[in-house]
């Protein structure tokens, strides 16, 4: 059976890393740092995905201009001593994506992290080497804005229709829709399934090994990714 799509695109912080916890950390801790009130889990996973800036925007929309980078400032330093170790690829990512390999697709990232974050992690590990293109919110426009999506098909030459967007929050799914693109939900990263669902991806996953299934076996397949 030919393949469905030639290019998967993914998301890191939620979708192949997990790395959910210490952004919640460091985002509490920075807020501490600035002298700000601390904000609830179930926020901070809500803004999961976009730009740093954008997102200390939308959960302190107080702060002007100089505070946020300040404010940013904080997050990284922190973020950067918890991670010292970077956050480990959830369960089934390594193996899939060497199969994915195998089996001929073409891979790329687009993450809401910054390049520099971004390198970090996959140079420590020697993740670089799945992926045909990555790219991170400051080399384009954040999330759902479909700058990064467009870029990825430009480089590998891969029309949208061709394309499939897998992550873990609404902006990778609004970002996919505006692209013209495909989706999958993971429902083991930032956000639920239940929320995720109402954005019409293609299908709905609870562990990463089932997107594999799926790109194989698709009718076999309910909206619950079972």
């Amino acid at each position: 059976m030919s393949k469905r799509y030639d290019l998967l695109i993914f998301d890191w912080d939620g979708t192949l890393a997990d790395s959910v916890g210490r952004i919640v950390e460091a985002m509490n801790q920075a807020a501490e740092r600035a002298g700000e009130a601390s904000c609830s889990e179930e926020a901070i996973k809500g803004i999961i995905g976009l730009a740093l800036d954008e997102a200390i925007s939308v959960l302190y929309p107080h702060l002007a201009v100089a505070q946020v980078q300040a404010f940013r400032q904080h997050y990284a330093e922190i973020y950067m001593a918890l991670d010292q170790q970077p956050s480990p690829l959830f369960e089934g990512v390594v193996e899939s994506l060497e199969a994915f390999r195998a089996e001929g697709y073409r891979l790329a990232v687009a993450t809401g992290k910054a390049r520099r974050g971004l390198d970090r992690v996959l140079e420590v590990h020697g993740w670089e080497r799945y992926f045909d293109i990555t790219r991170g919110a400051d080399e384009a426009r954040g999330k759902p804005h479909p700058l990064m999506l467009e870029q990825i098909l430009a480089h590998c030459q891969v029309e949208p229709g061709r394309a499939l967007m897998v992550g873990d929050s609404v902006f990778d799914l609004q970002m996919a829709s505006n692209a013209g693109m495909h989706s999958v939900a993971v429902g083991y990263g930032a956000m639920s399934l239940q929320a995720l669902a109402e954005f019409g991806p293609q299908v709905c996953i609870d562990h990463f090994s089932q997107l594999r299934e799926w790109l194989a076996a698709p009718v076999q397949f309910n909206s619950q990714g079972r």
